[in-house]
């Protein structure tokens, strides 16, 4: 998955507070004859269920010369059945109320659905058809690479874009992970509706799928509905292991020269995979050096004291046997060698010095009590769920998160900062004008 801002999916699980019960939570799971796992949570206050599927078919997966595959199997899920067109599908929809969504990212695709819960089985067994009986249609395949194509090119024109993907190029240089979910304009081209069709029927299975579930029904309920709608899917292949490719032993640093006001940075490293042991006191740590908003070290030194830039922040993002740290900013292309100066200062600094009682306090708070704020909805809640499920956290992990948080201390985050911060490894990409910047970046 991308390292988008910090309120990304892996993000949220930083952020849980409270205990189940005081969340409505209450999970329960339950694994179906042909692999599908189920995690529901009994919400009655509203009749309707928000559902979130996550499938391991991410871009990850990508055929060798055939980069954006996955993704425009995902964007296409809606777009045709045996059954229903796509203005069928978009016809059942709007008639139901019901919302549908696909996105994809390197390790999965999601599928979110929020539905009435007197609609239930309209809305699973239209989940059924576009994850078994999906045909990609031609003129469809056409239309969506060609949206795609617009998209890279837009991409293209945003700075912010463009320094992510040079970031992503250099720390995995010889990975499918530093190249582009949508793939590039010339793996698009060379795409076929077969190559499609054999990565749905390859990858979309049910023992590769974690479906969520928030809502006005009972597990037993859901279960016998899911059961019922996706009796017919058949196992495949089980998803690969985690992507633990090598990254740089050494800084490095990418300038992109384009005429801007606003040079767009980002200073980063390897990070952790979401199953370390340090990754709570990593968010901790975190949260002071630059993820706690206006009140972090980063946006105190560069933004408040310095007015360098108005927007800066870092963050951790983990997945399954890897993660990054990321540093970003935006400042004027004059002040960005001053900007990122000041940047490296308060890696080191947080290095070298312990923390503070009261900022240490301070980001624990906010970690512990900011989880009701962000998990208002079901589809949140679901969101939440079936990131639990995949991350193998167990359904007791709200109640055990807030003493992970609580135990941190000075020392820990002093231990973690030098452990897992690298200045001498910092990979530093630049996307600017050169010549108000300078050479030395």
């Amino acid at each position: 998955m991308k390292p988008f801002l910090w309120l990304s999916t892996v993000a949220l699980l930083e952020c849980l507070a409270v205990t189940s019960s005081s969340a409505g939570l209450a999970p329960k799971r339950s694994v179906l004859d042909n692999g599908l796992v189920l995690v529901t949570s009994e919400r009655r206050a509203l009749p309707m269920v928000a559902i979130e599927l996550l499938i391991a078919a991410g871009s990850r997966y990508d055929p060798r010369d055939r980069e954006g595959a996955a993704n425009l199997v995902a964007r296409l899920l809606t777009y045709g059945t045996r059954e229903r067109s796509a203005l069928q599908i978009n016809e059942t929809l709007d008639f139901i109320g019901a919302s549908l969504s696909t996105s994809c990212a390197e390790d999965l695709v999601t599928v979110s659905l929020t539905i009435l819960k007197k609609d239930l089985d309209t809305g699973l067994k239209l989940l059924s058809e576009i994850l078994t009986e999906s045909v990609f249609p031609p003129e469809e395949v056409d239309r969506q690479k060609q949206s795609v194509a617009a998209l890279i090119r837009a991409k293209e024109e945003n700075p912010g874009d463009v320094a992510q993907r040079k970031f992503q190029e250099t720390l995995y240089p010889d990975s499918r992970l530093g190249k582009p979910v949508e793939g590039t304009e010339v793996s698009l081209r060379a795409i076929g509706r077969d190559d499609l069709l054999d990565f749905f029927h390859r990858y979309y299975r049910p023992n590769r799928t974690i479906v969520a579930v928030v809502g006005d029904i009972s597990h037993a309920e859901m279960e016998r509905a899911v059961a019922a709608a996706f009796r017919s899917w058949r196992e495949g292949e089980p998803p690969a292991g985690p992507l633990t490719p090598a990254v740089p032993e050494a800084a490095r640093t990418v300038r992109v020269d384009k005429e801007l006001t606003q040079a767009n940075i980002i200073l980063g490293h390897e990070g952790i995979g979401r199953e370390n042991p340090d990754y709570y006191a990593v968010q901790v740590m975190n949260y002071i050096l630059g993820g706690g908003g206006f009140s972090s070290r980063a946006v105190e030194a560069i933004r408040n004291q310095r007015g360098l830039a108005y927007s800066v922040y870092s963050y951790f993002g983990a997945e399954k046997g890897r993660g990054t740290f990321e540093f970003v900013m935006q400042t004027r292309n004059e002040t960005a060698r001053e900007a990122i100066r000041l940047a490296r200062e308060e890696i080191r600094r947080i290095r070298e010095q312990p923390v503070g009682e009261e900022e240490l306090s301070d980001a624990k708070q906010y970690l512990i009590g900011s989880f009701p704020l962000r998990l208002d909805t079901n589809r949140r809640m679901a969101s939440f769920l079936a990131q639990v499920e995949y991350f193998g956290l167990g359904l007791d992990y709200p109640e055990r998160y807030p003493e992970y948080i609580r135990r941190v201390s000075r020392e820990d985050v002093l231990r973690v900062a030098q452990k897992y911060l690298h200045p001498d490894k910092l990979i530093t990409v630049i996307v600017g004008d050169a010549k108000k910047i300078g050479d030395s970046g």
